[in-house]
């Protein structure tokens, strides 16, 4: 299999991650997708054809993920924020699971690799940026804050730094993604951990109090413990597979 991402810059970075394809070649691959705080607009192609379009939720627990030989995936991974301001839209419904849109989603036709899928999902993210007016400066801050962090700050930390209550807080985020604030700083916590196991460091990062509370917090969100993650038998999760082991 070959996978490809590429980050991003500019304006849109504040609401996108990267842009990435997966192209499963000559065999049918099954991969494991891991917890890592973006749900993402994937379009998938089966010998040159567009056969469906969805959109995921957020991932709280891994999910296994079976791609026929012969078949290719682009996708945009998106920041939580842009639930709110490019969907315009609850993605309460489907933690943990996906949607499937019309084929003719965004009319994001056609594209024949990732430079050309970029570059039109770009021309066509451009147009449903917001306004500044539009922008809710505290949940924009919000996540600011969660990413730089890597959501290793207290909850009662983010809610004084930005003015808004906790309380007000997880009510949102309960509304908006079908899970609490804390749910969604743990998820970003271990992964920022999987760069690290990648390379065979299995010593807790500073996020974590100690070694059993990695272990648990690790194990919790991914179903395995840090050992399983690097060992990685026959490349089965993504994320570490495709991270650099130096």
């Amino acid at each position: 299999m070959i996978y490809t991402e590429n980050e991003i810059s500019g304006e849109l970075s504040d609401f996108v991650k990267c842009f990435w394809m997966f192209d499963s070649q000559e065999e049918d691959v099954v991969n494991t997708i891991l917890p890592d705080g973006y749900f993402d607009l994937i379009f998938e192609i089966r010998n040159s054809e567009l056969f469906s379009v969805f959109l995921t939720g957020i991932w709280t627990k891994a999910i296994d993920v079976r791609m026929e030989k012969h078949t290719r995936m682009f996708g945009v991974r998106f920041r939580l924020i842009a639930t709110e301001y490019i969907f315009r839209e609850s993605i309460q419904t489907i933690v943990d699971t996906s949607t499937n849109l019309p084929v003719d989603y965004w009319g994001a036709l056609p594209f024949d690799d990732l430079a050309q899928f970029e570059e039109l999902m770009s021309q066509i993210l451009i147009r449903f940026l917001p306004e500044k007016n539009e922008i809710d400066s505290r949940k924009f801050r919000l996540f600011q804050i969660l990413y730089e962090q890597k959501g290793d700050i207290p909850v009662s930390v983010l809610a004084d730094r930005i003015g808004w209550s906790s309380r007000q807080i997880n009510r949102w985020f309960n509304n908006q993604f079908g899970l609490s604030l804390k749910t969604f700083a743990n998820i970003l916590k271990c992964h920022a951990a999987y760069r690290q196991i990648a390379k065979g460091q299995l010593q807790p990062a500073k996020a974590y109090y100690d070694q059993a509370h990695f272990i648990k917090e690790v194990k919790r969100y991914t179903g395995v413990t840090p050992k399983k993650l690097h060992q990685n038998q026959n490349d089965r999760f993504l994320q570490l597979s495709t991270l650099p082991k130096k």
